[in-house]
């Protein structure tokens, strides 16, 4: 976490939101943009910027995420409201937004206890897939967001996007191990784009340690988070990502070594739905049918992986010092291994 003005970013509160005291409470996880949890007098506020290291392009995620959240207030997405945004870096030296602090928990590896009986556990699986059917039900025209992203081409955006991704680490992590399969599968995936299904908003990142459960025994979804690469696309690459990070019961060693990377292992429980009844409750709350599975699954674990190997690049070249970029080096030969064995027919839902 770099230095904050707190003399700056208390007249810019004391100018949006009137007169009050500033406490800093702290620094929120994650792997995106810096997330900081302050006080104004009574007020308990979230301010998102882009880290120091990204700035260029972290500014357009972090304004990008900012009008994601202001137009979906009022809609059935749950998401925390906006406040105030800075576009220049006049006062924090990068771009910025503030949004309303929401209470309750974000699930990263271990099972609530407060969930921990059948009925919840299914009570939670439907409140996870009814809120991505809620995002991909937005009608982005009405709220303003039909020019967040051109639906037309989409699909092979992501593909290039993520080529490009691996191109870039790989100029570094190819001096210590090898990955074949990435070149594989980006071409694969070029050679082999569908048709979009239907243009909708997504998430981009959808997985259940972007979302928030209120407290209380009840599973309720109260926020959604991470929209920096919210756009109008294709919902199917959504549901693939979301069934990429959730463990299935049935899968094998191998698939679970890369699942426990990515996902909380508690999902694999019998009380859980699986991967194709996931799909099927989709595809009952949305209407839209899962097809062209190979192309999108591939594209999931070809996502992770490119992503994988960015970070693993960066902690490389000495940017970062994390276990979790380190462990990539030993991560992303999975995913791309997941994602040949997609297009090969030997893996599916």
């Amino acid at each position: 976490m770099t230095d904050l003005d707190r003399e700056a970013l208390a007249a810019f509160l004391d100018a949006e939101l009137g007169p009050g005291d500033l406490a800093v409470e702290g620094w929120g996880a994650g792997y995106s943009n810096e997330t900081l949890f302050v006080r104004w007098g009574e007020r308990e506020l979230v301010l998102r910027r882009p880290p120091p290291d990204e700035t260029a392009e972290g500014a357009h995620e972090v304004l990008r995420e900012y009008r994601v959240l202001d137009a979906l207030s009022g809609t059935d997405v749950p998401v925390p409201r906006v406040v105030a945004a800075r576009e220049d870096d006049s006062v924090l030296g990068a771009p910025f937004y503030v949004m309303d602090r929401l209470h309750g928990e974000v699930i990263r590896t271990d099972e609530p206890a407060r969930f921990a009986t059948p009925d919840r556990r299914d009570a939670l699986a439907t409140e996870f897939v009814g809120t991505l059917a809620a995002v991909h039900g937005v009608d982005y025209r009405a709220v303003g967001l039909c020019d967040l992203g051109d639906p037309d081409g989409y699909l092979e955006r992501q593909v290039d996007t993520f080529r490009e991704a691996c191109e870039w680490a790989l100029e570094t992590t190819r001096e210590e191990r090898a990955v074949p399969e990435l070149e594989r599968v980006g071409g694969w995936l070029a050679d082999h784009v569908p048709d979009i299904s239907t243009p909708a908003l997504v998430h981009g990142d959808y997985k259940l340690d972007n979302v928030m459960f209120a407290p209380g025994d009840v599973p309720e979804i109260v926020g959604v988070f991470d929209w920096e690469m919210g756009t109008l696309g294709d919902p199917l690459a959504d549901l693939a990502y979301a069934l990429h990070c959730w463990p299935d019961p049935d899968e094998s060693e191998d698939e679970r070594v890369v699942a426990d990377r990515f996902a909380p292992r508690f999902l694999a429980h019998r009380d859980y739905p699986t991967r194709e009844a996931f799909v099927r409750r989709y595809e009952g709350a949305t209407g839209i049918e899962f097809r062209n599975r190979r192309f999108y699954l591939a594209l999931a674990a070809f996502k992770m992986a490119a992503l994988g190997e960015m970070f693993y690049a960066r902690f490389l070249r000495g940017g970062v010092d994390d276990p979790m970029y380190e462990s990539m080096g030993r991560g992303v030969p999975d995913q791309a291994r997941r994602a040949m064995a997609i297009i090969e027919g030997e893996w599916t839902i």
